[in-house]
């Protein structure tokens, strides 16, 4: 585990997700002598949507579910720490929840995750841990945080296991959030997580990585849509519309915008003798843009409601590597600032699928300078 040369307080706030990455790190904050607080934010009711029509009685593999609750207790009474649970559904469901089916229905793919991470979580962790004399956080996320002398700035960094990395999902993060925030796990690989579990005797040492988004059982958002409004009392809009070709040309109609995402190429109801691609969706007029494989490339994106964090503000162009989806290579390109609160990024090659709802991450090299919302 990496060295840890800051800590402000006695007390050290944990978030506990109820997985082996926090209940670990809990464990050995605790057997290196420090004051462990344990945290769990309780953000959905997951038996709440629970026999509607076509939706599951209980899902195995998401985040934040009740089992977990009692997972990340039990290692707490297991390492003796206090423990407390946080609700916070009401603000998930406001800042989370709503946005995600809001953004479906405008033709935009969402991730939640970040929204959660860089609008709730991180907020009212440390909000709590404050509050409980704990002046810091730790979680299980695969990340680095330092401070840079020569900047005068804490600087986010990506994790020395690559593969697990989640800074993109961690773009959102402040100064201040970032100075009081620790991830004791970033300099390690999961196998050597897992054997640290073991070695301090949680019985979730092999407990698999959640995989579902919390409120989306199985995965299937479209069924979450239509059951999560009829639950509000809500009707699914009409967002039907026109099938079109990328020079203009109708092919088809679709029953809604909600049911594609750029990239898609089953599902999307017409035959023709090459595959098509949704490359583009119009949430104002309902179209759904079809074409080539080749269609789908693009060099540039504009980005909104950013978040630096390795500089003060981009006064000047400045290369970087950019993500464009969780799993995404970063790619060279090229920052450009065209008003207060957007960027161009220009990249060096074609990128396949860019999809607006999603976030782009800049870095150089393993710092992360800064991310945005795809436009």
């Amino acid at each position: 585990m990496e060295k840890r040369e800051r800590m402000s307080s006695s007390t050290i706030a944990v978030a506990m997700s109820g997985g082996v990455d926090s209940s670990t790190v809990a464990a050995v904050l605790r057997a290196e002598g420090h004051t462990v607080v344990g945290l769990t934010m309780q953000l959905w009711n997951q038996r709440r949507l629970a026999g509607h029509d076509g939706m599951p009685e209980a899902v195995q593999g998401r985040c934040c579910s009740l089992d977990d609750v009692y997972d990340a207790r039990q290692v707490a009474q297991t390492i003796g720490i206090p423990y407390y649970v946080v609700n916070h559904e009401e603000r998930f469901e406001r800042e989370v929840v709503r946005p995600f089916v809001q953004d479906y229905l405008s033709g935009r793919t969402p991730i939640p995750c970040s929204l959660c991470n860089n609008h709730l979580k991180f907020d009212q962790l440390l909000m709590v841990a404050r509050q409980i004399g704990a002046d810091t956080l730790a979680t299980g996320h695969y990340a680095r945080v330092e401070f840079d002398e020569d900047r005068g700035r804490w600087l986010l960094k990506r994790a020395a296991d690559l593969a697990k990395d989640q800074t993109y999902f961690l773009f959102g993060l402040t100064q201040e959030q970032l100075s009081r925030t620790i991830f004791p796990l970033g300099g390690m690989s999961k196998p050597a997580v897992r054997e640290l579990a073991r070695k301090h005797g949680l019985a979730l040492a092999e407990k698999p990585d959640s995989q579902e988004i919390c409120f989306v059982p199985g995965g299937d958002y479209k069924r979450f849509l239509d059951t999560y409004l009829a639950e509000q009392g809500e009707s699914l809009p009409d967002t039907s519309g026109e099938l079109v070709t990328t020079d203009g040309r109708t092919i088809g109609e679709h029953r809604g915008i909600h049911n594609f995402t750029v990239g898609q190429r089953k599902g999307l109801g017409v035959a023709t003798g090459t595959p098509l691609y949704v490359i583009q969706i119009k949430g104002d007029t309902g179209q759904v843009v079809v074409g080539s494989s080749q269609e789908l490339y693009s060099k540039t994106l504009r980005a909104r409601r950013l978040n630096l964090i390795a500089v003060e503000d981009l006064q000047e162009r400045m290369w970087v590597t950019v993500k464009i989806r969780h799993r995404h290579e970063p790619a060279p390109a090229l920052l450009e600032k065209t008003s207060d609160d957007e960027l161009l990024v220009t990249f060096d090659q074609p990128q396949r699928a860019i999809t607006p709802g999603q976030a782009a991450v800049f870095y150089d090299g393993e710092v992360v300078v800064g991310g945005g919302w795809i436009v």
